[in-house]
């Protein structure tokens, strides 16, 4: 992460990541609206991509709670992205959050930016929890940046013919913690 806007002491905080799909499903929203308080309560500092669905659903109920959050663009810190978003980037900010992106300022984001933030996501948390995401999403390469780094991937089980449940049900099978009891994710 070279550029930030906010509290950057919060990367030295309990940093873990809560990703999804941007096509979220009632389930995923259901999972997001019963993990984030219990997180929060926990103290930890939730990061995502801001994107839409499972990634602003989090950030906002992280808000909500009462929690701090980390959002990486994969545009410059000075450019809400997207742009439908805006309203949550300058809820982050007002909220004592913080933004943070490879990219400097006035970039637009593009298609391999948002590999690259993936990655950072990933590099930032202390561990990933996977809500939902299909067969081709970013959230299975945030996963898979993850599992690289060396840290810990937890997945949410879903629905088996369900496509936004083929990510975190094959990250299951290939050795994911599955979450389904929030008393378990005791990572520090």
């Amino acid at each position: 992460m070279r550029y930030y806007l906010g509290d950057k002491s919060l990367l030295d905080q309990k940093t873990v990541a809560v990703v999804g799909s941007r096509k979220m499903s009632a389930y995923g929203k259901r999972v997001v609206e019963w993990l984030i308080p219990q997180l929060v309560v926990r103290g930890y500092v939730i990061v995502s991509g801001m994107a839409l669905g499972v990634d602003a659903w989090a950030h906002n109920l992280c808000l909500d709670c009462g929690g701090k959050t980390i959002a990486v663009l994969a545009s410059g810190v000075d450019v809400a992205s997207p742009k439908t978003n805006e309203w949550l980037y300058d809820r982050i900010i007002a909220s004592g959050g913080l933004i943070v992106s490879e990219h400097k300022n006035g970039t637009q984001p593009k298609p391999t930016y948002f590999l690259e933030r993936n990655s950072v996501i990933a590099g930032l948390s202390r561990a990933v929890i996977v809500v939902e995401g299909s067969r081709r999403s970013g959230t299975l390469v945030t996963a898979k940046c993850a599992l690289e780094q060396g840290k810990e991937v937890w997945a949410v089980p879903g629905n088996i013919f369900e496509e936004n449940s083929f990510t975190p049900n094959w990250l299951i099978k290939n050795g994911a913690i599955p979450l389904v009891d929030v008393n378990e994710f005791i990572l520090f």
